[in-house]
């Protein structure tokens, strides 16, 4: 099992991700230990996940135009 995630980061930007371990992978972001971009984006906050079957879906998920469409509603709220 695998998962599709979205993070908001501190100056209010998106980040989406992938992970067969979701909560491992939260705390990584939480640290400073995950992607370079949350790094210097602290604190972040997960805004949205969904379980995929595999690593496959998982990226397909990512990419598909439904995340993009989430981030563009999450950015209007915040405006």
């Amino acid at each position: 099992m695998h998962y599709v995630y979205i993070l908001k980061c501190r100056n209010n930007r998106y980040y989406t991700g992938i992970t067969s371990n979701l909560q491992r992978r939260l705390e990584e972001h939480s640290k400073g230990l995950g992607a370079r971009f949350t790094k210097y984006r602290l604190p972040v906050k997960l805004v949205y996940f969904e379980k995929c079957s595999d690593k496959i879906e998982a990226a397909k998920r990512e990419k598909e135009k439904l995340i993009g469409s989430l981030l563009r509603a999450f950015s209007e709220k915040r405006e």
